[in-house]
């Protein structure tokens, strides 16, 4: 992809993901890339910071005899992600506007 993703369209992809259901670091990462080409070496620090932020909490569960770790939006990160999701809309329609001229 030719355009490149800023940390506010990437902080609101990945509360987007965790959003829908609470899932583990690596299927996250699956998620994320299947719409933006990003490495795992960029996406888990996002992760961390979420989580200093109070946006994404986490717990671990054992499977398959390890440890995974999950993450959890909590009620900051779900006004976060409206407030990016709305910020989307009106960003959508800008650019639309002028490349598509809609």
């Amino acid at each position: 992809m030719v355009f490149t993703t800023g940390t506010a369209l990437l902080d609101a992809i990945v509360l987007s993901v965790v959003s829908l259901e609470g899932t583990y670091g690596y299927k996250i990462t699956q998620d994320v890339r299947s719409v933006v080409d990003v490495s795992e070496s960029t996406l888990y620090p996002v992760l961390r910071r979420l989580q200093k932020d109070g946006y994404l909490e986490t717990y671990d569960m054992e499977f398959q005899g390890r440890n995974r770790r999950y993450y959890k939006i909590t009620s900051n990160g779900m006004i976060l992600l409206d407030k990016y999701r709305n910020e989307w809309i009106e960003y959508d329609k800008s650019i639309n506007k002028i490349l598509l001229g809609k």
